[in-house]
């Protein structure tokens, strides 16, 4: 989205009602000269700007959830991902797989980008498409450059950044997110991130007394929001040996997401075509 550019004048509008209260007993065609025109066109550059701002604080608060999997909506801040924002997170490609899942088994195109050692047999296994899936294991430098293009098509895209970008490459990026409704989480801090994603405590289980596999991890999942409060900690099982993700501290608030995710799961989501 094309920034608008204020041109440097100390206080455009107080001047333009100076100007105004000046010439208030002249006729109409004075007033109409009396006005420089820069500073009429910079009167109405704030009133657009004005608008534009008034007009992303809409999309945002009528942004939509993306489907989101019942065993991790009721963490999040708002009860599920939503469209069009980003959210930080620990780097683990389980959590990642898990925050997939539920927006790819809804049908939502997935990407990855910058993980080569994102598994496809481990994520088949979580519950995720793999018909819906696209990854760039290897994007170098262009990381962001290929973020914001194919965030231009898929629903949710996950990256781990390359190099630093600046303030203003990020915040054109937040923007893209937010015209085309795509969600996106990042690897590590995010200056715009709605919330920290954490995975923090891990124990596997399935082995026994030397023999044995690996079949199931118990995890812990914490989220702190951008917006402040305690932050939320939930213990899951991914993967879990029958259903992939599983709940193990389930309470009112995830059954009240349980009935959401089956409300939503069956949504046709954005599709590459």
């Amino acid at each position: 989205m094309p920034a608008l550019a204020l041109s440097p004048l100390a206080d455009p509008v107080g001047a333009a009602a100076g100007e105004r209260s000046a010439v208030g007993e002249h006729s109409a065609t004075t007033r109409a000269q009396r006005i420089p025109a820069s500073q009429i066109e910079a009167v109405e550059t704030v009133q657009a700007l004005q608008a534009r701002i008034d007009a992303l604080q809409r999309t945002r608060l009528d942004s939509r959830l993306m489907p989101t999997h019942e065993a991790l909506a009721d963490l999040l801040p708002d009860g599920g991902l939503r469209e069009g924002a980003t959210y930080a997170l620990s780097p683990s490609s389980a959590l990642v797989m898990a925050l997939l899942a539920g927006p790819s088994q809804a049908g939502s195109w997935c990407g990855v980008v910058g993980m080569p050692e994102f598994g496809i047999e481990a994520a088949e296994a979580m519950g995720i498409d793999l018909d819906r899936l696209v990854l760039v294991p290897h994007p170098g430098d262009a990381w962001l450059t290929v973020t914001a293009s194919i965030a231009d098509a898929l629903g949710i895209v996950v990256v781990r950044p390359g190099r630093a970008a600046s303030d203003g490459a990020i915040a054109k990026l937040a923007g893209r997110l937010r015209e085309r409704g795509s969600t996106l989480l990042v690897l590590g801090p995010w200056p715009q991130a709605e919330a920290m994603i954490s995975l923090t405590e891990s124990c596997w289980s399935g082995l026994g007394d030397g023999h044995g596999y690996l079949s199931e991890r118990e995890v812990t999942i914490t989220v702190s929001a951008k917006r402040g409060g305690r932050p939320r900690s939930g213990r899951v099982m991914m993967p879990d040996a029958e259903l992939g993700i599983r709940r193990l501290d389930r309470g009112i608030a995830a059954d009240r997401a349980r009935e959401r995710w089956h409300d939503t799961a069956p949504l046709a989501a954005r599709r590459v075509g």
